[in-house]
C-alpha cells in the first residue's frame, strides 16, 4: 500500500485521521431512522480529479475521499484503528502458508452501478495493473519534462502504477468457474497482505470497453483475464494507456463506465471547481447501510470560506486547514461543534536526484559526495523551528518538530527510532544548521548562489508562508529558492525536470511499517526523487516478511539513518488538525489514516439540532 499526497491547501495525502469509536462493525439491517429523503453537504479543499487512485498522479486524498464513498473493499480501518472486515461484501482467507496463499470471494449480488457483477476480474485488474511485470518500456523525459519516447509508450505496456506486494505474486491467479472466487500465490509472505489486495476501482469491463471497444461485460472481462493471464501484449498496450489517462475528469463524463461505483454511492452530478453529488445506490446492500440519501462535497481552497459556507449552512461538515482566523471564527459560531487535534499527516521537503539539477551527482561531473553535501546543505537550510514557531503553535501550543521520515510521534516506536537514526544532524537550531550548511558547501567547493525551484501548493496559505521562510533562511546559507508555486503541484510531482524540491504533506492509508515503502525502495510509486538504495532495498525486503516487532524497529532505524545520511528529505511537522460540524450532523468521527472524516459515512445522520446538543 501507500502514502497518499495531501491536497492542496488541506491537510491530506497520508496519515489523517478518522475514528469508528470502540463500536462493533456495522450492521446492513439498521433500520434508516430518517424516513424522509436527506441530503449533506461537505468542505473540501481540492477538487477530484480520478477515478483511478493506484496511478502516480491519481493516489491523492481528495480522490480517495470519494472512492472511499464509492468503491466497496473486502476491509476497512475502524475507529480504533483496527482493521474491520466486510463480510457483506466478500471474504478473504489464507489456504496455504507454503507457498503463501490467499484466497478471495466476491458474494454474489454484488455489482457495479451498471448491472455488472463485480467479480475475480476486478481483482485481478488489482494485481495485474500494479505488477510491474507486464510493463516493457518506461517514459523518458526531455529537459522540459515532456515525455520524449510517447510512440515507444504507446505502443508498449506500461501501466503507471506499482505495488511491490503485487511483484511477489509472480504466478497467474486462478479464478473459480463461477467466476467470484480468485487465489493469489505469493513468491514469499508478505507481512501486510491484509490489506495488499481490493477490487480494482476501474472495473474490469469498463476498461475493456473504453479501450478494447468491447461491449459485451462478460466478453470484457474475459478479455482483461487473459490479456494478463496469458500477457496479451496487443491487448494490454490500449488497456495500459487507457488505465493511465481515461479516467481523470475534471467535471461528470458523459460515458458513465468512468465513473463507475461497487460502493454505496454513485456519481450524479460534477461540475468543475464548484460541487460532486453522490447519491445513494437504491440496490446498495453489501456493506454498512448509510441513512444519508445524497451527499455533495463542495470545493474551495480558501479554509475561511469554508468556515463561512458552514456558518451560512451551505456545508455541514469541514476540514480546514488550521489556522488563528479559522479556530477563531469557528469559536463564534452558534450551532457549531469542532475538535482540533494533531493529525497523522506531517509535512515535508524533498530533494530530486536524477534530474541534473543541483542535487544531482551529475551536475557536479558525477560526484555523489559533493551532490550529497549540497543536498544535506539545502535541508539544513530549512527553518524548521521558525515554521512551528510561527505557523504551527498559535494552533497547537505543544507542538513539536517531526524527528521520523516513517513512525508517527507518540507511537510506541518514535522515540527509539529517533534516538538513533541520525536525526540529530538536523536538529541543532535553524541558525546553527544554517552555519553547518555553509560550511559543507565550502568544504565542498560549490560556488554559489545554487538555484532550487521550488514546488509547492501556490494557492495554500500555510505553505506559502513556509516557502516565505524557507527563501529567506536558505538565501542566509547560499541557495536562490525560486517560486515553483503552483495550484496543480500534484500533478507535477512525477514531472521533475520542472523542480528540484517540494514542499508537501504524506498522509498513511494503514498501520503497518511497509506503508512507506513505495515512497523510498527503488522505483517506488511515491519515490518522485529518483532515490535509490540497494541496502534500503534490501531492509524493506526484509520488513515484507518479518514478524518480529523488535526487528522491525533495527530495520527502521537503518532505513531512516540512511535517508538522513543521503540528504533525500527532512521532515517539519504534523499537522494540526480541526474538524467542524454543524450541530445538526451527528455521529462526526475522524481518525489519523486516509479517508479521515469519511471514515464512517453510514454512520451520519442528519436530526434537529437539540437532539444533536443532547448526544
Amino acid at each position: 500500500m501507500k502514502l497518499r499526497r495531501i491536497g492542496a491547501t488541506g491537510a491530506i495525502v497520508a496519515t489523517g485521521a478518522l475514528v469508528l469509536s470502540a463500536c462493533a462493525t456495522p450492521t446492513q439491517e439498521a433500520e434508516n431512522p430518517i424516513e424522509e429523503s436527506t441530503s449533506m453537504s461537505i468542505g473540501w479543499n481540492q477538487p477530484f480529479y480520478a477515478q483511478n487512485n493506484l496511478t502516480s498522479t491519481g493516489n491523492a486524498t481528495t480522490n480517495a475521499n470519494v472512492l472511499y464513498l464509492t468503491q466497496s473493499s473486502f476491509n476497512y480501518y475502524d475507529g480504533d484503528l483496527n482493521l474491520a472486515k466486510n463480510e457483506d461484501f466478500g471474504t478473504y482467507e489464507v489456504v496455504s502458508e507454503d507457498p503463501f496463499t490467499v484466497e478471495y470471494t466476491i458474494n454474489e449480488g454484488v455489482t457495479w452501478s451498471d448491472g455488472t457483477p463485480v467479480d475475480a476480474a476486478d481483482v485481478l485488474l488489482w494485481w495485474g495493473a500494479q505488477n510491474d511485470s507486464f510493463d516493457n518500456v518506461e517514459p523518458e523525459y526531455d529537459e522540459e519534462g515532456n515525455i520524449s519516447n510517447q510512440d515507444a509508450i504507446d505502443a508498449g505496456v506500461y501501466f503507471d502504477s506499482s505495488s511491490v506486494a503485487m511483484g511477489l505474486i509472480t504466478e497467474a491467479p486462478e479464478i473459480s468457474e463461477d467466476g467470484r472466487t480468485i487465489t493469489f500465490v505469493y513468491d514469499t509472505p508478505r507481512s501486510d497482505w491484509e490489506i495488499s489486495i481490493q477490487p480494482s476501482p476501474i472495473a474490469a469491463h469498463a476498461l475493456a470497453g473504453v479501450a478494447l471497444e468491447v461491449e459485451d461485460p462478460a466478453e470484457g472481462k474475459q478479455r482483461v483475464i487473459d490479456a494478463f493471464t496469458e500477457s496479451v501484449t496487443e491487448d494490454l498496450s490500449p488497456m495500459a494507456k487507457a488505465w493511465n489517462e481515461s479516467f481523470n475528469f475534471t467535471s461528470l463524463p458523459e460515458d458513465e463506465r468512468l465513473f463507475l461505483s461497487s460502493g454505496a454511492y454513485v456519481m450524479t452530478e460534477y461540475v468543475e471547481n464548484q460541487y460532486l453529488t453522490l447519491q445513494l445506490r437504491e440496490d446498495y446492500d453489501w456493506g454498512p447501510i448509510p441513512t444519508i440519501d445524497e451527499i455533495t462535497i463542495r470545493y474551495s481552497e480558501d479554509p475561511l470560506a469554508s468556515v463561512t459556507a458552514l456558518q451560512n449552512g451551505e456545508v455541514d461538515l469541514i476540514q480546514p486547514q488550521s489556522s488563528v482566523d479559522v479556530l477563531a471564527t469557528l469559536d463564534g459560531i452558534d450551532g457549531v461543534q469542532y475538535t482540533t487535534q494533531a493529525e497523522g499527516t506531517y509535512e515535508h521537503v524533498d530533494v530530486i536526484f536524477n534530474n541534473g539539477g543541483p542535487f544531482d551527482p551529475a551536475a557536479y561531473g558525477g560526484d555523489a559526495e559533493k551532490a550529497r553535501a549540497v543536498r544535506q546543505a539545502f535541508l539544513l537550510s530549512i527553518p524548521r523551528e521558525e515554521i512551528i514557531e510561527k505557523l504551527i503553535k498559535p494552533l497547537q501550543e505543544d507542538a513539536e518538530m517531526r524527528n521520523s521520515h516513517t513512525v508517527v510521534p507518540g507511537s510506541p516506536a518514535y522515540d527509539e527510532v529517533v534516538a538513533a537514526n541520525g536525526s540529530d544532524f538536523y536538529t541543532q537550531g535553524d541558525e546553527a544548521n544554517r552555519q553547518a550548511a555553509i560550511a559543507l558547501l565550502q568544504e565542498a567547493g560549490v560556488t554559489t548562489p545554487i538555484d532550487v525551484r521550488f514546488l509547492y501548493g501556490a494557492s495554500n496559505v500555510r505553505r506559502a508562508n513556509e516557502y516565505q521562510l524557507i527563501q529567506a533562511s536558505a538565501s542566509q546559507v547560499g541557495f536562490n529558492v525560486i517560486d515553483e508555486g503552483d495550484d496543480n503541484w500534484g500533478s507535477r510531482l512525477t514531472d521533475t525536470a520542472s523542480y528540484d524540491a517540494s514542499l508537501f504533506g504524506w498522509q498513511s492509508t494503514n498501520t503497518f511499517a511497509l506503508n512507506s515503502e513505495a515512497n523510498y525502495v527503488t522505483g517506488g510509486l511515491n519515490n518522485f526523487g529518483g532515490f535509490s538504495d540497494p541496502d534500503i532495498d534490501a531492509w524493506y525486503a526484509e520488513m515484507a516478511t518479518n514478524t518480529d516487532p523488535e526487528r522491525e524497529t533495527e530495520l527502521t532505524i537503518l532505513i531512516e539513518e540512511r535517508l538522513n545520511e543521503q540528504g533525500f528529505s527532512v521532515p517539519i511537522f504534523q499537522f494540526p488538525g480541526v474538524v467542524a460540524w454543524r450541530d445538526t450532523l451527528q455521529n462526526v468521527k475522524t481518525i489519523p489514516l486516509s479517508p479521515t472524516i469519511f471514515w464512517n459515512y453510514w454512520e451520519w445522520e442528519i436530526g434537529a439540532a437539540d437532539e444533536a446538543a443532547e448526544e
